[in-house]
């Protein structure tokens, strides 16, 4: 069963600042009840979640651009922006996060998200409209669901807190491609059985 967890907003930039402070001291991350005891482990799943993260901006910010230039729809167009606007500042703190933390991440995206972009450059109008929705409501969905479960197991303070945020990014990405009306029933099929573990 997936983990869960609840969607806590605020903080901001500045509260931020004064986190980021606290990592560098030692390595690990204070978190709002004090001072960090030490080092805090960062597990393989904290690493490979972190390589995600900037994965999914390097294509997804792309692809973000490519609905303002070959979309038809607005309401493809505003989705757009939410993706470039969002991954856009999750790139920034995953860069800045894997640095403290000392975690390798790649500069390019995987062969299958470069598929994707190559796909979305040859469409046009409607048929754009159409791959953008699912491609991005399906890659969203799979990852909303790896976000709860890395949330729920790390026990790096900082790790938590770029789940939080992942967390909104992504649920807001999410709505506004339902938000299109184009997002089609094969595609949560696709994502519930990409996310339900074996019984």
């Amino acid at each position: 069963m997936l983990a869960l967890f609840l969607l806590v907003r605020g903080g901001g930039e500045e509260a931020r600042a004064g986190q980021v402070a606290a990592v560098a001291a030692d390595g690990g991350y204070a978190g709002a009840g004090g001072a960090a005891s030490g080092p805090q482990p960062v597990t393989e799943i904290d690493r490979t979640f972190l390589v995600k993260v900037r994965q999914a901006g390097l294509w997804e910010i792309p692809a973000g651009r490519l609905a303002q230039t070959n979309g038809q729809s607005e309401a493809v167009k505003r989705a757009g922006l939410h993706l470039l606007d969002g991954h856009s500042k999750l790139d920034q703190l995953v860069r800045e996060d894997a640095r403290i933390l000392g975690v390798d991440i790649p500069n390019e995206a995987t062969e299958e998200q470069k598929g994707f972009v190559r796909q979305l450059e040859a469409a046009r109008g409607a048929e754009f409209d159409r791959i953008f929705a699912n491609i991005l409501r399906s890659s969203h969905g799979k990852i909303f669901a790896t976000i709860g479960e890395v949330r729920a197991a790390t026990q790096n303070d900082l790790i938590r807190r770029h789940a939080r945020v992942a967390n909104e990014t992504v649920l807001d990405h999410m709505e506004v491609l339902e938000d299109t009306g184009l997002v089609e029933a094969r595609t949560f099929a696709e994502v519930e059985a990409a996310v339900t573990p074996p019984s």
